[in-house]
């Protein structure tokens, strides 16, 4: 499934010395192909929502029956409750998600390729890949969740800290074919100054993967994308 041609010494120095980067061409291109089409096509999506009520998730039968109408509110109304709150209170998020742990620890959905893919992140191969490609001896566990961004959606700022899991990086597996800049639904990475120092656009078959904690949110999905922002997207655990 891993692009076995990846030359591990280049992009580990890199994240050794930016904290962040963005590895090419990351699977084979029959994997990614088949990843993608799994997300377009076969997840059954729910929507993750932050807003004024708090966190929480809109399930996928009753995500599935609102119409484009209803649903641009629920991301309209998650932006505009950012203004009340201010530091931590005011993260924010809407973006269509699947979570892929929960999902397989309750039997969800048999058959979805997904399972198979967490069950590759958790083999001692990949483990080892992982390991080899950051240079940490540490990480144990993968998890992950599938994850949609359509316009209107966006992640705020925050920087991935908690204590109780044990994340040491983050990953970002990007599986659209093609994205443009200007779409928005850019991982920015942002300064205790509040200045973005980097944007990775969501590239084919590239996997972003940064040290945790770092500053950082998915800009705001545009009305004129023209696709979905597909990716898979997790944590590398102590």
């Amino acid at each position: 499934m891993i692009n076995e041609a990846l030359d591990l010494p280049h992009w580990r120095d890199a994240l050794r010395r930016d904290g962040r980067v963005q590895v090419a061409d990351f699977l084979q291109p029959a994997a990614a192909e088949r990843l993608r089409q799994c997300l377009a096509e076969e997840v059954p999506w729910t929507l993750a929502l932050r807003d004024r009520e708090g966190p929480r998730t809109i399930d996928h039968a009753r995500y599935a029956a609102l119409d484009e109408a209803a649903r641009q509110h629920a991301y309209a109304e998650a932006a505009s409750s950012a203004q009340e709150a201010t530091g931590e209170d005011a993260f924010r998020f809407a973006y269509d998600s699947y979570m892929m742990v929960t999902a397989y620890q309750e039997g969800r959905d048999p058959g979805l390729l997904l399972h198979r893919v967490l069950e590759l992140f958790n083999s001692p191969q990949y483990l080892a890949f992982a390991q080899a490609l950051t240079g940490d001896a540490r990480i144990r566990r993968v998890n992950a969740q599938a994850t949609r961004y359509r316009p209107g959606q966006f992640l705020r700022y925050h920087t991935d800290i908690d204590t109780r899991e044990g994340r040491l990086y983050a990953y970002v597996l990007n599986l659209t074919r093609h994205w443009e800049a200007d779409w928005g639904g850019l991982l920015q990475f942002i300064d205790d100054t509040g200045a973005v120092t980097r944007s990775f656009v969501p590239r084919w078959n590239s996997l972003s993967l940064f040290a945790v904690p770092a500053g950082h949110a998915v800009s705001l999905v545009a009305p004129y994308a023209g696709e979905a922002r597909l990716a898979i997207t997790g944590w590398w655990l102590a």
